[in-house]
């Protein structure tokens, strides 16, 4: 498992992967501009190249993923925001695909009451919408769908609704998914046993298909088990707890992949001791399932 950890770009983008090596992580997530914002950041092709270039070089740190701005909702029924939303989607793909980045991490956003059924339309044209209007640079970066918290009217909010989204997509090979540890226990699923566990890795692979499952959002909850809200905790200090979230982390199926921390540290994001407790807490999840 690469553990890794959501950094500030800056201006240059670069400075990112300087970061990441900096706390010791394998690989870093950044947003491509401000997560609260509208106005996309706009880079230049040489910037973006020279990301490219200092990703495929770099000695520590061995990809890179993008997270995709607070404020798109493709779910609403509000034409306004659904507009803007997908604009701004659009500009977030084209970054993370310059960047040459594995992967663009998109929460669905609320349907505010229309009802899921009603929203699905929309939220797959907006997905098959940025992922054609990229032109691409190399190997194409995939929309990562995220599980929500389940807060609200939230679309996927379970692997189920994911996996409704991406069978109404035509299954497009270039929409992937990113489960957060946080938003699975907040939203009522349990895995802090080897036998829940199990049974969550099993749904995953019934549902959306393992081969979709491109990358983790390592985090612990600052509420309780299915409270509906997304509140981080650092590793260790939340309702998980390490134990808890060691269950799953020694899961044969989820070895290899990127394991991104995106907790608050001492108020300025993953420090590196927050990286040493993720790795402590992946070796012991290997422990526990050697028996």
């Amino acid at each position: 498992m690469r553990i890794g950890a959501h950094v500030r770009a800056g201006k240059g983008l670069v400075r990112a992967l300087d970061r990441g090596a900096e706390i010791g992580a394998d690989v870093v997530q950044i947003f491509t501009q401000s997560p609260r914002m509208w106005k996309p950041s706009q880079y230049g092709p040489e910037v973006l190249a020279a990301y490219r270039e200092a990703q495929r070089d770099h000695p520590e740190v061995s990809s890179t993923f993008c997270h995709a701005t607070y404020l798109i909702n493709l779910a609403t029924p509000d034409p306004e925001l659904a507009d803007k939303s997908r604009a701004c989607l659009q500009a977030n793909l084209a970054t993370a695909d310059g960047m040459g980045a594995e992967g663009l991490v998109l929460h669905i956003g609320s349907h505010r009451g229309s009802g899921f059924e009603a929203a699905l339309p929309g939220v797959v044209d907006g997905l098959l919408e940025a992922l054609d209007s990229v032109e691409v640079v190399g190997a194409p970066c995939p929309i990562l769908l995220e599980n929500a918290a389940g807060a609200g009217d939230t679309v996927g909010r379970s692997f189920e609704e994911l996996a409704q989204v991406i069978d109404a997509a035509g299954g497009d090979e270039r929409l992937g998914v990113c489960l957060d540890t946080q938003h699975l226990w907040a939203s009522g699923v349990p895995f802090t046993t080897v036998e829940e566990a199990d049974a969550l890795m099993s749904l995953v692979a019934a549902t959306v298909g393992l081969d979709r499952l491109l990358c983790l959002h390592l985090n612990d909850s600052k509420v309780p088990f299915g409270a509906n809200k997304d509140r981080h905790e650092n590793i260790g200090e939340g309702s998980i707890g390490a134990d808890g979230l060691a269950a799953l982390l020694g899961h044969p199926d989820l070895q290899g992949l990127p394991a991104i921390l995106e907790v608050p540290g001492d108020g300025d994001g993953p420090r590196a001791e927050d990286v040493v407790v993720a790795r402590s807490t992946w070796q012991q999840g290997l422990l526990l399932r050697q028996g």
